[in-house]
């Protein structure tokens, strides 16, 4: 059975970094690409940043410059390195499939940014 586990998440102040890992049983990461998203109170569920299994990125326009995306196909594990947080990126965030499958969601990790 696949599984997705996010970890990484915290409490930073505006201006501060964060790493998620996303790590995955199975063979999923050979055969696809990933995504990083997130959801805030009240908003819908939105697509952050995605990498495909040639390593080729994409950012969504709110994040590009910020957030940097990678994968280690060895380790079954996905990353998001996230520097220059705001308080705007507050959310719980989810790693999956690109595009995302309804049965791999996870617990995600809570991103909070503050002062």
């Amino acid at each position: 059975q696949v599984q997705l586990v996010e970890s990484g998440g915290g409490l930073v102040q505006p201006g501060g970094s964060l790493r998620l890992s996303c790590a995955a049983s199975g063979s999923i990461f050979s055969t696809n690409a990933m995504g990083w998203y997130r959801q805030a109170p009240g908003k819908e569920r939105e697509s952050v940043a995605g990498i495909n299994t040639g390593g080729s990125t994409y950012y969504a326009d709110s994040v590009t410059g910020r957030f940097t995306i990678s994968r280690d196909n060895a380790k079954n594990t996905v990353y998001l390195q996230m520097n220059s947080l705001k308080p705007e990126d507050t959310a719980v965030y989810y790693c999956n499939t690109l595009p995302w499958s309804d049965y791999l969601w996870g617990q995600g990790t809570q991103v909070t940014v503050s002062s």
